[in-house]
């Protein structure tokens, strides 16, 4: 079974329409017992970072992310809130990575959010056992995690390299969309819920 956890963010619905396509039946659900059987854990989301942890907080979900030993798949405001801390907010998260999600600097020509395809580079890892480096996936968002030993890829937005993917143990986190991000996003889905 394919869990994929409901709490307030969005997007869901895109994630579960992608599983859908690849021919994956999965329960969206916020109950901790569910979660914790499930085979693979999809912890998708487009939102706000302090609402979300409150979120996970009052129904328990925290201590049940943190405890998985399944494997686990964070995507955008996911991936970030596996991340120990958030400027956005100045939110405590999960800590599953020793990292800090920060926010684009301002007043470098930056576009805020970064919104569109970037490629991909410096591949790692079993999410992208069928990806190519260069191969573009679909972006949007305002605050990034900086490239570190955890990086499973990589991207660059105007000379600033910052963490695409994190990976760790079971757990895996993926800054892109890749249920928006066509072949290359249903590879890595596929890699995710066949190969890990």
């Amino acid at each position: 079974m394919i869990a994929v956890i409901r709490y307030s963010a969005g997007n869901v619905l895109s994630v579960m329409n992608a599983l859908s396509r690849l021919g994956k039946d999965a329960v969206l659900t916020d109950d901790p017992a569910t979660i914790k059987s499930a085979d693979h854990v999809i912890f998708p989301g487009v939102g706000e970072a302090s609402s979300a942890m409150r979120y996970l907080r009052e129904h328990g979900l925290d201590e049940v992310i943190r405890n998985l030993t399944r494997p686990f798949l964070g995507i955008c405001l996911g991936m970030q809130l596996m991340c120990s801390a958030s400027d956005e907010g100045d939110t405590g998260c999960l800590g599953i990575f020793p990292e800090r999600v920060t926010l684009f600097p301002g007043g470098r020509g930056y576009k805020i959010p970064h919104m569109g395809w970037n490629n991909l580079e410096k591949l790692s890892g079993p999410l992208f056992s069928h990806v190519s480096p260069g191969e573009y996936v679909y972006f949007v968002h305002s605050y990034y995690v900086p490239a570190s030993c955890y990086s499973s890829a990589i991207t660059e937005y105007d000379g600033l390299s910052f963490s695409a993917s994190l990976s760790k143990d079971n757990f895996h986190g993926v800054q892109f969309h890749p249920e928006k991000s066509g072949d290359v996003g249903e590879r890595i889905l596929r890699s995710f819920l066949e190969e890990i």
